[in-house]
């Protein structure tokens, strides 16, 4: 069978590895960091083991409980009832069900019933293809209306995006509502799952069997190079060896092909150029108290500059209070370079503003972690951007998560992109 070299062992490089060690491929798995799961990693936050980086599953994400069935773990999936609301002019309101919807003080009832009916229809679509062409905010003015856009949505798009706030592709977010608007058990109620442990416990159990079935991952192995010779693949430089390779899998940030993959076309590097992506600022508060009730708290006030909170132990009991604060931006904001302890005492102020019952000495502990690679821009069409996967090195493909388009970033997605190129890779060698 082909020897075959995954760079990366975020989600979507273990299940590449997975599939491929499976297939009976020669698998090594190299990978920068000290442990395997990238983004779903776990870290140990002064005693609770916590994903450096928020995730949850929802009802659609088969291929999750498809390999965690396969890895004997199935029967740590858990349910939980959640909920979703926006903080507005100094109060919380829920938001989510058509109950809260009509309760909603900011908006008209006009403005309820068109907002209600483009979120049931987005639901319920099977496809996104007639609004491919539209922004984001293109398609919520045309079926909400200008008003619920600018109440809702714009504040939370500018503080996602930037200078790509108007350039978001409409069914990039009506995929995103479809996936959460779908994982309910009612109309009236909102549910999301977590792994029970975690994230981690997923990312160790596919790596653990990568290892049973003869699978090699090497840790603290940043990948340097990608060799070719004669328009084909030939193995991998990183950690200052050389790894043989007859088909080599990456997965890294797609920002960084162009200087791993030196031999590739001019043509094929500008489109990789083309490709926009944001960072993340990802703050964790460790709390006494909780700030609200819910999961998802959406922000829209001009005077706090976070789009929301995750409070994740909403949805994972991990004892205390749990809150991740996201800051994206491009990191050529100057924000980007200000000391994590700013960033720490800024949002801290925030929810003790959303939340008076909160002091000082409700925090436990806080942390920071950078990602300068988190969100990809995916504008309208974007799938006619994106390289093949196939490049046209012989047996080299390259994905990242922006591939996953219309989809956003998740483990599910991860999963099913990463089988499919250990799947697309040849038997046997060349």
């Amino acid at each position: 069978m082909s020897r075959i070299v995954v760079l990366g062992a975020g989600p979507m490089g273990l299940a590449a590895a997975h599939r491929a060690v499976a297939l009976g491929h020669e698998v090594d798995l190299v990978e920068a960091d000290s442990k395997v799961g990238g983004m779903a990693a776990h870290f140990d936050f002064s005693g609770t083991s916590i994903e450096r980086y928020y995730h949850f599953v929802c009802k659609s994400d088969a291929p999750t409980f498809a390999l965690m069935r396969e890895l004997g773990i199935g029967d740590r999936m858990r349910w939980v009832d959640t909920s979703m609301a926006y903080y507005t002019q100094g109060k919380v309101h829920k938001w989510g069900d058509p109950f809260a919807l009509l309760a909603y003080p900011h908006l008209t009832l006009i403005e309820k019933i068109r907002t209600g009916l483009q979120m049931f229809l987005t639901t319920k679509s099977r496809n996104f293809d007639s609004i491919e062409h539209l922004t984001s905010r293109q398609w919520i003015e045309g079926g909400s209306g200008s008003s619920v856009y600018a109440k809702l949505w714009k504040r939370l798009q500018e503080l996602k995006f930037y200078e790509y706030a108007d350039k978001v592709a409409a069914s990039w977010i009506a995929t995103r509502i479809k996936r959460i608007g779908n994982s309910r058990k009612s109309m009236f109620q909102e549910r999301l799952g977590y792994i029970d442990g975690g994230s981690e416990i997923l990312m160790e159990a596919i790596a653990e069997d990568i290892r049973r079935k003869g699978g090699r991952i090497h840790l603290g192995c940043k990948a340097e190079q990608v060799l070719v010779s004669d328009g084909r693949v030939t193995g991998v430089r990183a950690g200052g060896r050389e790894f043989v390779a007859d088909a080599v899998i990456s997965t890294v940030p797609v920002q960084l092909v162009n200087a791993l993959v030196p031999a590739l076309p001019d043509e094929s590097k500008a489109k990789y150029g083309a490709i926009d992506n944001i960072g993340v600022v990802c703050l964790l508060f460790k709390l006494r108290k909780s700030v609200s009730p819910h999961f998802w708290l959406n922000i829209v006030d001009d005077t706090i500059d976070i789009p929301g909170l995750i409070e994740f132990s909403n949805l994972r009991p991990v004892g205390p209070t749990i809150v991740y604060v996201p800051y994206y931006m491009p990191v050529t904001l100057p924000k980007w370079q200000i000391s994590d302890q700013a960033f720490l005492d800024e949002a801290f102020g925030y929810i003790k503003r959303i939340n008076p019952a909160i002091s000082d000495g409700d925090l436990i502990d806080a942390q920071v972690g950078r990602l300068k690679y988190a969100q990809p821009i995916c504008e309208p069409n974007f799938k006619d951007k994106l390289p093949p996967v196939q490049t046209p090195i012989a047996g080299l493909q390259i994905a990242d998560t922006c591939y996953y388009y219309p989809e956003d970033r998740g483990v599910a997605e991860s999963i099913r992109f990463g089988r499919m190129m250990a799947e697309a890779v040849p038997a046997g060698r060349v």
